[in-house]
C-alpha cells in the first residue's frame, strides 16, 4: 500500500508529431482520453518513450502544457524533468507546478563519473525548490547514472519531499531497494510492466509503462489490489497474455518507439505517425510480430 496518494498505472505517453514536425494535438488528446477511459490512475509524460531526448526545452514545455490542458484535472499528472543542470530542472519543475502537475520525476544529469554525494546534492538542490512531491528516476537499465540504495536513503533523509521512486530494474533489485531504503519511497516499477505482478508483491505501489496495453494493465493492477487468490490468478492470466508483446517491444528504447508507437497508433485509430529523426524504421516482419502478439487488443475508446 502506498504511503502517499499516488499509486496505480501511470502510462508514459508517446509524443505524437504531425507532418510538419510539430506536436500532433489531435493524436495527443486522443491518447490522453483513451488512457483515462481505460482507467489509468494518472498520466506521465516526457519519459524515454516520450522522446524527451529528441526535443528542445520549448517543445517539452509545449507537451507539458498541452497534456495538462487535455487532462483537465481528471487524473494526476506526473512530469519527467530531464534538464541536465540544476537551474534547468528547477525552472521545469516550476513550469510543471504552474499547470497543476501532481508530482515530478527528476532524471539524473547525464554526467558519468560524478561522486554519488554530488548526485545527492544535485537532486536535493532541485527538491528544495519544489512545492510538489518529487520522484527520482533510477534506471540502471537505460540510463548511465543512478543512485545506490544508500544514496537514495540519504536523499530522502535530507529532503523528505523526495518520497517517490521510478525504479526501473529487475524485480529482485527493486525489492532490495524497497527493503534497504526502509520503505522511505513509494516505488513505481517500469520496464513496460514486464514483471508487474512480482513487482507489486515486492512492494511497488504501481507501474509506469508505455500505454500500449493500458486497459489490460489497469485490470491487472486492480485485480492484484483485491488481495484475493482469485484476483491474483486473474492478474497472472492477464500478464501471461500480454507478456510476449511486452517482451518484443522492449528490446531497446528505439525498438519500442519504432513498434510500440505504431502499435499504439493502431489502437487509437490513427492512420499514420510521423517519426522524429533519428529513428529506426519498422520491417514488415517486425510489424507482423507486433500485430500477432497484440491481436487480442482491440481499439481503445477515446
Amino acid at each position: 500500500m502506498s504511503k502517499g496518494q499516488f499509486h496505480g498505472i501511470y502510462p508514459m505517453l508517446y509524443t505524437f508529431f504531425n507532418a510538419e514536425g510539430g506536436l500532433d494535438r489531435v493524436a495527443m488528446r486522443r491518447q490522453v482520453n483513451a488512457c483515462i477511459k481505460a482507467g489509468a490512475h494518472g498520466i506521465a509524460i516526457l519519459g524515454i518513450v516520450g522522446e524527451f531526448n529528441k526535443m528542445d526545452v520549448s517543445e517539452r514545455l509545449r507537451v507539458l502544457e498541452c497534456v495538462a490542458e487535455d487532462i483537465g484535472g481528471r487524473v494526476p499528472l506526473a512530469v519527467t524533468v530531464p534538464e541536465p543542470g540544476i537551474p534547468g530542472q528547477v525552472a521545469f519543475v516550476k513550469a510543471a507546478e504552474r499547470v497543476k502537475a501532481s508530482w515530478v520525476i527528476l532524471q539524473p544529469p547525464p554526467v558519468k563519473g560524478v561522486p554519488e554525494s554530488e548526485l545527492v546534492r544535485f537532486f536535493g538542490a532541485v527538491a528544495e525548490k519544489a512545492a510538489v512531491p518529487v520522484a527520482i528516476q533510477n534506471n540502471p537499465v537505460n540510463l548511465d547514472v543512478w543512485l545506490t540504495n544508500a544514496g537514495l536513503k540519504t536523499l530522502n533523509r535530507n529532503h523528505q519531499n523526495v518520497c517517490l521512486l521510478k525504479g526501473e530494474a529487475p524485480v529482485t533489485a527493486v525489492q532490495r531497494t524497497i527493503e534497504e531504503t526502509d520503505g522511505a519511497y513509494d516505488v513505481f516499477c517500469g520496464l513496460a510492466g514486464k514483471e508487474m505482478p512480482a513487482s507489486l508483491r515486492a512492494g511497488c505501489v504501481g507501474c509506469v509503462p508505455a500505454p500500449d496495453c493500458i486497459d489490460l494493465q489497469v485490470r491487472l493492477y486492480n485485480a492484484m489490489r483485491t488481495g484475493t487468490t482469485e484476483g491474483e490468478a486473474e492478474a497472472e492470466q492477464i500478464h501471461r497474455g500480454i507478456l510476449p508483446l511486452l517482451h518484443f517491444m522492449t528490446h531497446s528504447p528505439e525498438h519500442m518507439l519504432c513498434y510500440g508507437k505504431r502499435f499504439m497508433a493502431r489502437r487509437l485509430g490513427l492512420a499514420e505517425i510521423h517519426p522524429r529523426q533519428p529513428c529506426i524504421q519498422p520491417t514488415p516482419f517486425g510489424m507482423q510480430v507486433a500485430n500477432r502478439y497484440g491481436a487480442a487488443l482491440l481499439d481503445l475508446p477515446h
